[in-house]
């Protein structure tokens, strides 16, 4: 999807968006000029008295590292862009500043009164990351507004219980403990998958936790996409999915499905 090119007057009217090829004609015959490169907005050079509009909505899918944007118009997607948030830097940089602070404190300088005791967090206080991304996409909304006729704000806000998904009927405290009470990852590893590895079942041989579906591929950090494997079988699958990974073995492929969702007790 080739995104529309929005348009202003000379008076800084926001107009309807225009295809990419006729506001290059607009900018050949002199009749506008480029405004902004990103995002590209043109501005003519004489002001619309009274311009047809037809408003559009702006649309968002907030994420915790990318926001989707996309606006519509007449039932059609006209622009669409991702903004990619700078929580993790942002995190890292606070994290530096802390190391730095704890340094100067432990050194042998002149003494300090801890300042810790008397701080407090002004009313309505949010994490650095968190404000960053409601900032970013108040700015970019607050932006499409001035280059585009805009109606109304969707925001999509879906809430997703994994707990509940894997298993409908969990309720009370196995609900409030979950999969991993009373174990340390590694520990229900090695009790789920029997001590061995998960791919050829070799024992009594060092066992490395596995990403059943690969981070680089998508695969989270969830015990339910984790299982053990020795070295060989761990360098042989590599970033490959599991299903490409056992080709060969459908039913040792569907197993390994079957167990990976289910929980440990469910195996007792």
């Amino acid at each position: 999807m080739q995104n529309y090119v929005f348009v202003i007057d000379a008076n800084f009217q926001p107009l309807n968006p225009i295809i990419p090829k006729k506001a290059r004609r607009l900018l050949d015959k002199g009749k506008a000029a480029v405004f902004r490169m990103y995002p590209f907005t043109i501005i003519l050079k004489t002001s619309i008295n009274n311009p047809t509009i037809s408003p559009c909505q702006i649309k968002i899918d907030p994420g915790s590292k990318v926001t989707g944007f996309a606006l519509v118009q007449d039932g059609q997607v006209i622009w669409a862009m991702e903004l990619e948030h700078r929580g993790g830097l942002i995190k890292k940089k606070l994290s530096s500043r802390s190391a730095v602070r704890r340094g100067r404190r432990n050194r042998n300088t002149r003494y300090r009164k801890p300042r810790f005791l008397n701080r407090k967090r002004p009313e309505g206080w949010l994490p650095p990351s968190l404000e960053h991304r409601i900032l970013t996409t108040q700015t970019w909304v607050k932006r499409l507004i001035k280059f585009c006729p805009v109606n109304e704000i969707w925001v999509e806000r879906v809430k997703f219980d994994a707990q509940k998904m894997q298993n409908p009927e969990i309720s009370g405290i196995q609900y409030q403990q979950g999969e991993l009470a009373g174990y340390e990852v590694r520990e229900y590893l090695l009790e789920k998958w029997g001590r061995e590895c998960t791919y050829c079942g070799k024992k009594s041989v060092p066992l490395q936790i596995e990403h059943i579906y690969p981070k680089s591929k998508g695969g989270s950090e969830r015990v339910s996409n984790l299982c053990l494997a020795c070295e060989k079988c761990n360098q042989r699958k590599g970033n490959k999915p599991i299903e490409d990974f056992l080709k060969k073995k459908p039913s040792l492929l569907q197993k390994i499905k079957t167990k990976a969702l289910s929980p440990l007790r469910a195996d007792l």
